[in-house]
């Protein structure tokens, strides 16, 4: 998937990789995407919820692999 910005927040607690995401997502212009790793299984919920309230688009949400525990969240800023 194309990206144009990437937020590695691999070993984060909650609420960073939300945190994080938001503020790159203001520094970026509408239609760019960024791609945010996560290891934080509670970063499902968070971006849930933060991509419900918003106008931005979760275009893709999943596990890195079968052996990693981290998620990947690719965001395009509306």
């Amino acid at each position: 998937m194309h990206f144009d910005y990437l937020v590695d927040a691999s070993g984060e607690p909650c609420p960073m990789p939300l945190l994080r995401a938001k503020q790159q997502l203001n520094k970026m212009a509408k239609g760019e995407c960024v791609k945010v790793i996560a290891s934080d299984e509670s970063s499902v919920r968070d971006f849930t919820s933060f991509i419900a309230l918003t106008n931005h688009e979760l275009t893709q949400s999943e596990p890195l692999s079968s052996y990693d525990t981290s998620f990947v969240y690719y965001i395009v800023k509306r």
